[in-house]
């Protein structure tokens, strides 16, 4: 039998539970899941494009600018703070302080204080971290493979119109 308890983001950013259960009309009693069934209980299934589901909260600190990068360095090893600011190059102490504050919070990122003295910090994934890390190597890497096609559509775009043809474009909408 499967078990699945979704909980779902309505517009109003609450969430709505739902339980479905496979084979027909049965009791919560029969319906319970036992130790060591094969049964899956899927806690949260979120709505992304939901108004303030919780999923946009943690999709912002994954895949803000600083989170990704920070996300993807830790990847590639544990670092302590300030190596990990010269790997990203270009973040404040302070943005990477509050972007680390965030991913730890929210379960990616593992902060630990060595014994030394002075203390020190070593940032580390945790197993979700390094998941999320994996799949934004590859966009990462999408993107990179990409910037000449990117430069190229940018180029096209960007081509300064002639004056009189701007003239013309507005004169026939009218």
């Amino acid at each position: 039998m499967l078990h699945l308890r979704l909980v779902q983001c309505n517009s109003d950013g609450n969430h709505m539970h739902e339980s479905l259960r496979m084979m027909g009309r049965m009791s919560a009693a029969q319906s319970a899941p036992e130790s060591g069934s094969d049964e899956v209980d899927q806690a949260f299934v979120a709505d992304v494009f939901a108004r303030d589901c919780a999923s946009r909260d943690i999709l912002q600190n994954v895949t803000s600018r600083w989170g990704l990068l920070a996300l993807v360095a830790l990847g590639e090893s544990d670092m302590r703070f300030n190596a990990l600011r010269r790997r990203v190059d270009g973040v404040s102490e302070r943005m990477l302080s509050v972007t680390l504050q965030a991913l730890e919070r929210d379960g990616f990122v593992n902060r630990s204080v060595l014994q030394a003295i002075p203390p020190r910090v070593e940032y580390s994934l945790t197993d979700l971290g390094a998941e999320v890390a994996a799949r934004l190597t590859g966009l990462i890497e999408f993107v990179e493979g990409h910037v000449a096609d990117v430069a190229e559509s940018r180029a096209a775009h960007d081509v300064p119109v002639p004056a009189d043809a701007a003239r013309g474009r507005r004169s026939q909408k009218s």
